[in-house]
C-alpha cells in the first residue's frame, strides 16, 4: 500500500473520531452515548499497542506468560462492585479528578505528595505513550514497505502525533472543571475499542480458517516445532512464581494506571454502570485474547527461519498471502488501540501536571488576583499545553530512547512503576492508620529500586545491568521484571506500614482517613464530618470563589448551601461545612491542594489536637447514626401517612367509579332494551309493513338482544371469576398459535383503520400450560382495547419472550397514554379515569378487569406501562402452571 493512501486512511479515521466526539457532546443525555456499554467499552483503553501487537510477540517468544497481563484483571474485576464503588463515592464527594488528588487528599491533602504521585505517573506513562507512537510508526512503515527515517519531518508518525495532540488538547479541555465528564472523548474511545476488537477477531478467523484449516491444524503443525512443549506450560514452580507475580502486577495496573483510573472512576456517570462492566470488560479481554496464541504459533510456522519481528505477525501474515484488506484492518485496529491510550493518558496526566505541579507551585499566586474569565482561560491553556507537551515528549522518547525496545518490555516497566502507588492507594481506603510519612517513604524507596534496576538499565547504556544496586536481594528463579516488582513492592509496603505505625499523622490525615475508610457512613453528611476550627468570613471566601466560578455560579452555589443547611443569607460566619464546600467547588478547577491553599489564605485556622479529632469524629458518627435513625423513622411515618391518604383517596375514587359504573351499565342495558321495545311497537302497530323492512327490524331486535346478553354475560362471568367458581381447562398448547387464533377475527378491523401490526417471537419453546379459550379472550380484549384507542396509521406490536423463568407477552400500541395516576386502576371493574374527557367511558369497563382475573387464575400478572409514544400491556405467566 502506498504511503499517501495509508496516510489518507489515518486522517479519515482521526476525522471519524472528531465526528463521534462532536456528536456525543451534542447528545449528552442520549442513550446511545450515555449507557453502561459505552462505559464498559471505554475501559478497554487498557488494551493498547501492547495488547494488539506485543502480546503476540510474547506468546511467540515466551509462551503463556502473556496471559498473566489479562488474567490478573479478570480475577480482580468482580471486586470492583465493592472497591470501585467506594472509590467512585470518595471521588464524587471530594470532586477528585486524578489519582494524584485521590492519594494526596487522603494523607492530609499534601501538595508535595500530590506532586510526587504526578511525577511517578509521568515517569511511567510518558515512555508508554512513546511506545504507542513507536507502534504507529513501525506498522505504518511495515504496511508501506518503507524505511523509518531519522529525520523527524520525514517521519509520518510526526504528523499523526501532532493531529492526535490537537484532538486531545481540544476535547480534553472542553471543561475548566477537570472532574466533569468528557462524554465526547469517552464515546470516541468506546468506538475505537469496538473497532479494534472486531478487526482483531477478523484477523484471527483469517489466520485460523483462511491460512490454516482450523485450530487443530495449527496445533498439529506447531507441535513439531522444538520449543512447542516448553511454551505451552508455565515451566514448573519457578515459572509459576513468575506467572503469579505478573498476574499481581496487572491486578494493580487495572486500578492505578492513570488512564484506567480516569475512565473507571472520573468518567463514571453512575455506580450502576459497574454492574455491566464487571462482566462485559472481562468478556472483552477474553475475546481479545482468544486468537493471540493461534496467531503467534501460526506466525512461527509461516516465518520459520526468517528474521522477522513476531510482534508484527498480525500484519505480516496477511501481507504474506497478499491480503491487503486484512492487513489494513489490522493496522487501523492497532492505530485505534494506540490513539485511545495516547488520548486518555495525556488527558489524565495533564490534569495531574496542571493541578498538582504547575498551578500549586507556579501559578497559584497570579490566579488569586485575576478575573473568572482570565483564570478559566489560563487553566484551560495550561492543560492544553500540558497535553500537547506530554504527547510530544512521548514522541521524543520514542525517537531517542526506545526506538529499538520491544513493546512488551516498555509496557511492563510502566506497570511496575505504577504499582509503587499500590500501598498508599489501597491503604487510603482500607487502613485508617496509614500516614503521609509512610506513604512518601514507601513510594520514594520503591521508585528508587525501580529506577536503578529497571529504568537506567533499560533506557540508558550503563553498567547497572549487571551490577544493580539491589542485586543482593535478587532471586535467580524470577525474571528481572518480576524480581524488581516483588522487592520494590515488598519494601514499599513494609516501609508504608512500619513508618505509619511509628508516626502519628496530624488531625487532617485522621479526618480524611475516616472520610475515606467509612465513606458509606459519611456520604450524605461529608461536610458535617469535615473537622475545622478557626475564624473565617463567608464574604472573604466568596471573593475567592467568584474569581474562579464567576458571580452567577457562586451566588447559585451559596444559595444551595444555605438551603441545604437552613442558614440565613445574612450570616457571614463560615463554619467547617462551608470551608469543605468551598474547597470542593475549587478542587475540580485547580486541584485539592491548591483549593486548600487558597481557602487557607483568607481564613485563620486553629490547630486541633488528635484527641479532639477523635472526640469530634466519635460525636459526628453518633450524630450521623442518630440522624439516620430519625430519618428512617420519619420516612416510615411519612410512608404510612401517605399510604393512609392514598387508601382514603382510592376508596373515594372507587366509590365514585362504582356509581359511574352502575350508571354506565344501566345506560348500556337501557339502550338495547329501548331499541327492542321501539322496534317491537312498530311491528305491532303496522300490520301492512313490507316484508323486507320487517326482516330488517327483526334483525335489529336479534342484534340488540345479543348485545344485551353479552353485557349480562360479562357481568356474570366477572362475578364467577372473582368468586373462583370458573374452572380452568389447563392443557399444553402453542402460545403463538393461540395468539394467531385471537388475532385472525380482528385483522380486517386493523386494515380498516390502516393499522400496522407486527409480531416479535423470541421464544425457543412455544408450548406452555394454560386455558386456551380464556387466553384467546385475554388477547382479544387487549387487542380490541388497542384497536379502540389507536389512531389511523398507528402501530400495534406483540412481543413474546421468556424472561427470568417466566413467559412474557407485551402488546404495545401507539394510542393515547393512560394518566400516570390511573395506571394501577385500569384493571379494576369500576375503573373510569379522573381525566376522562367524555361524558361516559366507551364500554362498561369490564374487559381489562376480566383479563386480570383470568391471568391471576393462571398464577400470572398483568400490568400497563406508558411508553414515549403509546401504551404497553405486559403479561407474565409461569412457564409451568402450578394451579
Amino acid at each position: 500500500m502506498s504511503s499517501p493512501i495509508l496516510f489518507l486512511l489515518v486522517i479519515l479515521s482521526l476525522g471519524l473520531l472528531f465526528f463521534i466526539a462532536f456528536w456525543a457532546e451534542k447528545r449528552k443525555s442520549n442513550f446511545w452515548v450515555n449507557n453502561p456499554y459505552i462505559y464498559s467499552l471505554s475501559l478497554a483503553v487498557y488494551c493498547s499497542a501492547w495488547t494488539y501487537y506485543g502480546s503476540i510477540g510474547v506468546a511467540s517468544n515466551q509462551g503463556l506468560e502473556y496471559l498473566a497481563v489479562y488474567l490478573g484483571p479478570v480475577i480482580i474485576i468482580p471486586s470492583w462492585i465493592y472497591i470501585n464503588t467506594k472509590i467512585i463515592r470518595i471521588s464524587r464527594v471530594h470532586k477528585i479528578s486524578s489519582i494524584a488528588d485521590f492519594i494526596s487528599l487522603r494523607y492530609g491533602n499534601s501538595r508535595f505528595l500530590g506532586a510526587l504521585v504526578a511525577i511517578v505517573c509521568m515517569l511511567a506513562v510518558i515512555p508508554y505513550i512513546g511506545l504507542q507512537i513507536k507502534a504507529i510508526s513501525d506498522t505504518f512503515h511495515l504496511m508501506t514497505a518503507t524505511a523509518n527515517s531519522d529525520n523527524i519531518f520525514l517521519d509520518t508518525a510526526t504528523y499523526v502525533v501532532v493531529i492526535i495532540a490537537i484532538f486531545s488538547a481540544y476535547y480534553g479541555t472542553k471543561y475548566v472543571d477537570a472532574s466533569e465528564k468528557r462524554l465526547g472523548i469517552i464515546s470516541a474511545v468506546a468506538f475505537e475499542s469496538f473497532l479494534k476488537l472486531i478487526f482483531f477477531i477478523v484477523l484471527g478467523i483469517f489466520v485460523v480458517y483462511g491460512v490454516f484449516n482450523g485450530f487443530n491444524d495449527i496445533y498439529e503443525q506447531a507441535s513439531k516445532l522444538p520449543d512447542f512443549a516448553q511454551k505451552n506450560t508455565i515451566n514448573g514452580l519457578e515459572g509459576g512464581f513468575n506467572f503469579f507475580l505478573m498476574s499481581m502486577l496487572s491486578m494493580t495496573a487495572i486500578f492505578m494506571l492513570p488512564r484506567q483510573f480516569h475512565t473507571t472512576i472520573v468518567e463514571n456517570r453512575t455506580e450502576k454502570h459497574l454492574k455491566t462492566a464487571i462482566w462485559l470488560f472481562p468478556l472483552y479481554l477474553l475475546l481479545m485474547n482468544i486468537f493471540v496464541f493461534p496467531i503467534a504459533w501460526g506466525g512461527k510456522i509461516l516465518f520459520l527461519g526468517e528474521n522477522v519481528n513476531p510482534e508484527f505477525y498480525s500484519i505480516l501474515i496477511p501481507q504474506k498471502f497478499g491480503n491487503i484488506l486484512i492487513a489494513g484492518m489490522v493496522f487501523l485496529g492497532g492505530l485505534s488501540a494506540c490513539i485511545s491510550m495516547i488520548i486518555i493518558s495525556s488527558i489524565s496526566l495533564s490534569i495531574m501536571l496542571s493541578n498538582n505541579i504547575i498551578i500549586p507551585y507556579g501559578w497559584l499566586n497570579s490566579l488569586k488576583t485575576e478575573t473568572e474569565y482570565s483564570n478559566n482561560r489560563t487553566i484551560v491553556n495550561i492543560r492544553k499545553f500540558s497535553i500537547f507537551s506530554l504527547i510530544i515528549v512521548g514522541f521524543l522518547f520514542y525517537k531517542f530512547l526506545i526506538s529499538s525496545a520491544s513493546l512488551f518490555s516498555v509496557g511492563l516497566i510502566a506497570f511496575v512503576m505504577i504499582a509503587q502507588l499500590a500501598p498508599s492507594f489501597f491503604g487510603a481506603i482500607f487502613w485508617r492508620r496509614g500516614s503521609f510519612s509512610g506513604a512518601v517513604s514507601g513510594l520514594i524507596v520503591g521508585m528508587l529500586i525501580c529506577y536503578f534496576n529497571l529504568i537506567l538499565p533499560h533506557y540508558f547504556e550503563t553498567t547497572y545491568q549487571n551490577s544493580a544496586v539491589f542485586n543482593f536481594f535478587k532471586l535467580n528463579y524470577l525474571s528481572p521484571v518480576a524480581n524488581v516488582f516483588f522487592w520494590s513492592l515488598l519494601i514499599n509496603s513494609g516501609l508504608f506500614m512500619i513508618v505509619s505505625s511509628l508516626t502519628a499523622g496530624n488531625y487532617r490525615e485522621r479526618n480524611f482517613a475516616e472520610l475515606y475508610v467509612d465513606i458509606n457512613d459519611y456520604i450524605q453528611n461529608h461536610e458535617n464530618a469535615y473537622i475545622w476550627k478557626g475564624t473565617a468570613n463567608i464574604s472573604d471566601i466568596r471573593k475567592i470563589l467568584t474569581r474562579f466560578l464567576g458571580e452567577k455560579k457562586t451566588r447559585q452555589a451559596l444559595k444551595i448551601f444555605n438551603l441545604k443547611y437552613n442558614i440565613s443569607d445574612e450570616n457571614d460566619s463560615a463554619d467547617s461545612r462551608f470551608i469543605k464546600f468551598s474547597e470542593n467547588l475549587l478542587s475540580g478547577r485547580i486541584g485539592t491542594a491548591s483549593a486548600k491553599i487558597l481557602i487557607e489564605g483568607v481564613t485563620q485556622e486553629d490547630k486541633i489536637t488528635l484527641p479532639e479529632v477523635l472526640k469530634i469524629l466519635e460525636e459526628s458518627k453518633e450524630n450521623i447514626s442518630m440522624n439516620k435513625q430519625l430519618t428512617e423513622h420519619s420516612q416510615q411515618l411519612s410512608k404510612l401517612s401517605e399510604e393512609l391518604q392514598n387508601a382514603n383517596e382510592t376508596l373515594v375514587i372507587k366509590d365514585k367509579q362504582k356509581d359511574d359504573f352502575l350508571d354506565s351499565v344501566a345506560h348500556e342495558l337501557r339502550t338495547p332494551l329501548t331499541a327492542i321495545r321501539a322496534t317491537s311497537e312498530l311491528l305491532l302497530d303496522d300490520e301492512d309493513m313490507p316484508a323486507e323492512i320487517k326482516k330488517d327490524f327483526l334483525g335489529n331486535i336479534i342484534s340488540e338482544s345479543d348485545r344485551l346478553a353479552e353485557i349480562i354475560n360479562d357481568i356474570l362471568y366477572l362475578d364467577k371469576l372473582e368468586a373462583g367458581t370458573m374452572p380452568l381447562n389447563i392443557d399444553r398448547k402453542n402460545i403463538v398459535e393461540t395468539y394467531h387464533k385471537s388475532l385472525k377475527p380482528l385483522l380486517h378491523l386493523f386494515d380498516q383503520k390502516h393499522l400496522h401490526h407486527s409480531e416479535v417471537n423470541l421464544l425457543n419453546n412455544e408450548t406452555y400450560e394454560y386455558d386456551e379459550m380464556k387466553m384467546i379472550q385475554v388477547f382479544q380484549n387487549i387487542l380490541g382495547n388497542a384497536l379502540k384507542f389507536t389512531n389511523e396509521q398507528g402501530m400495534i406490536q406483540t412481543k413474546l419472550q421468556e424472561k427470568e423463568g417466566r413467559l412474557k407477552i407485551s402488546v404495545f400500541n401507539t394510542g393515547k397514554m393512560i394518566p400516570e395516576e390511573d395506571l394501577e386502576f385500569v384493571f379494576e371493574k369500576f375503573y373510569q379515569s379522573k381525566n376522562q374527557n367524555l361524558l361516559k367511558p366507551v364500554g362498561s369497563g369490564l374487559g381489562l378487569a376480566i383479563c386480570k382475573r383470568i391471568i391471576n387464575a393462571h398464577g400470572g400478572t398483568i400490568k400497563a406501562k406508558n411508553k414515549e409514544i403509546g401504551v404497553t400491556f405486559e403479561i407474565f405467566l409461569p412457564t409451568k402452571n402450578d394451579t
